[in-house]
Order: structure tokens, then sequence, then C-alpha cells
């Protein structure tokens, strides 16, 4: 991370946190939460006390032509409120067989390897947006094609007229072990991988219940039920459906997020951390020169119901308080 407004405010945080010793809840992050880069699509992952965040980059010039987005940045954070960046960890590019767009992704870990499935738009070979899947040794990398050509490319699904129906990757591991790929545009899609995470485990399936579906996928489960978050509609919303299978059926919920702010797409990770849940998301609100091609990812505590459902996602500015483990809390205290 560049030396900037976000890394003094980052180093600030940190100092104040020192100084109020245990105390550390007095201090807030703020949405959004990088100001010195533009992010988007943001995915997370919870390994060993500390959260991992990878996010396309932004790099549009204005926001009056269109997504410019060559790579995924990389940070991480033991408390939610203070980011270390670990640069770019991942490239359009480092797939060869892609011309470029690094649009959403997520990471998942398995038997200690990290894998990193993406969006990119493939080479002319096979026209249209695919899916690919890297592999590193650690949630930073470095990462590398697993596979050397796509894991899903447009001619395998072939219900819609667009080429850009595949996109949007979300991978989960059920309780048995079993591993699921979801993804779509205009039409959700998901199946199984097989236990080494980059082969597909049988057919792909469409999934229904879930209305005004438009794309980013993000499944989760809490307690007993499963969750599947989407965004809906356009500008988009984030609905959510729930279910007691991954397999479904999805019994649509309602909305969970409100159209974000200054850009119309919009798009959502759930995580449970320290005991919190929190809701990670983009929007172009925030920068004087932010927008629909300039977005900026922000954080805000998710709350369950009693029965299950999820309340509805207060967007605010000021972003969450810092929530480190009691352990790493004692070792600083020492």
């Amino acid at each position: 991370m560049t030396t900037s407004l976000n890394s003094r405010r980052l180093w600030l945080h940190r100092l104040c946190a020192l100084l109020l010793g245990t105390g550390s809840a007095l201090v807030q992050a703020e949405n959004p939460i990088f100001t010195d880069v533009f992010t988007a699509d943001p995915a997370a992952l919870v390994h060993k006390g500390r959260v991992y965040l990878y996010a396309g980059r932004d790099e549009a010039p204005d926001n009056t032509t269109f997504f410019v987005m060559n790579e995924w940045l990389v940070y991480s954070s033991d408390d939610m409120a203070n980011w270390e960046a670990h640069g770019p960890g991942l490239r359009a590019k480092d797939f060869t067989w892609a011309k470029g767009d690094a649009w959403a992704s997520q990471v998942i870990e398995r038997n200690g390897k990290f894998y990193w499935y993406v969006t990119v738009r493939h080479d002319d070979t096979k026209p249209g947006f695919a899916i690919g899947v890297a592999v590193g040794d650690s949630p930073i990398g470095p990462f590398k094609d697993a596979l050397g050509k796509a894991l899903i490319t447009n001619d395998m699904t072939t219900d819609t007229p667009i080429d850009w129906d595949d996109i949007d990757p979300s991978v989960f591991i059920d309780d048995d072990g079993q591993a699921y790929l979801f993804w779509g545009n205009t039409r959700p899609r998901y199946a199984k991988l097989k236990k080494n995470m980059v082969e597909l485990d049988g057919p792909i399936r469409a999934i229904e219940g879930l209305p005004e579906f438009t794309e980013a996928i993000w499944v989760h489960k809490y307690q007993d039920n499963y969750y599947l978050s989407y965004a809906m509609g356009f500008p988009e919303k984030i609905g959510y459906a729930m279910g007691k299978s991954i397999k479904g059926p999805w019994v649509y919920k309602g909305i969970l997020n409100e159209v974000a702010g200054n850009t119309p797409t919009n798009h959502q990770a759930i995580i449970e951390f320290n005991n919190k849940h929190y809701f990670i998301y983009h929007t172009g609100a925030g920068r004087p020169d932010g927008g629909q091609y300039r977005r900026s990812v922000s954080i805000d505590e998710l709350f369950y119901n009693p029965d299950g459902t999820i309340k509805r996602i207060v967007m605010t500015t000021e972003g969450v308080a810092p929530n480190k483990s009691p352990e790493r809390v004692k070792k600083a205290a020492k």
C-alpha cells in the first residue's frame, strides 16, 4: 500500500489501539475501508485468526467508460478494522488463455491449499467470460493457474444468448466434505467439484427459487440453515434465500441490502469472525471521485433474527469497530 490518506488512517488506528490498551472498541474503522485504490467485488476467507479479503481493482480513468479491471488485490486483518495490504495476488494475464477482465472471485482453503476461483474473459478460442482457478500454499499466494485452461467456459452453458452468464464464482464445502461451485448471470447454476477442487463432478444444474436473479452468488451456512445471497434486479439490491440443504430447495426471504449508492452494481461476502457476523460489499459512494466504474469496499455488521432470517443491512460511513480475538488482545497487552 502506498503512503496515502488511507495508510495514514490505518496507522493512526493502530496507534490509538496501542494507547488505549485493550480498549480497542473505542476505535472505529471507516467506510470505505480503502481509499488509496478503488476496490470491488469483495470476497473474504477466515483462516487462523485472520480475515483475508480479496477484491478486484477498479482502474477506470473516470465513470463514463466501462470497467477496467486487470488484477485482484489481497488484504488481511486480525480485527476487521485495521488492514494490511499484500498487493496484487493475481492478475488476469496470469491465465494465458484469458484476454483480461479481472471480475468477481472467491478463495477457499482445502487440505492446506488455497483455491482462487476467478472470472475472466476468455480468448477467442472460446469467446465469452469464463471461470478459472488458481492455487497457492498461502492465503496471500503466490498463486498460479491450476489447470492451464478454464474450468467453466461459455460454450458449456448454452441456454442464454449472452456471453457473460458464466461469472461470479462462489465456492462452498459442505459438512460432508463435498465441494460445490455456484455462479451465473441471469441464470444461477451450480455443480459439484471433485476433491481436487479443479474438476466438475457431475452435471451443471439450474437453481430455482431466486426471483429477479442477476448475479453475485454468495453461499454460507449458519447453524442449521444454508443461505444463498445474490444481486437482484438492476440497479442491484442484494436478496437472499434459505434452505435446509445446499442443493435446495431455496426459499426466497427478501431484500438484504438496498442499492449500494452511486453504482448500479452490488456484490457481497458474508463471514463470521470472532463471534460477530459481517457483510462486506462495494459501493460507488464514500469518495468524491467514486462511481459505477470506480467502486470501494465497505464493511458493516450483519445480524440474524431468532428464526434464522437476516435483518436488513444498515450501511454506515462509520464502519465496524475493531474485533480482535481475546487471545490476541491478551498478547498485545503483555
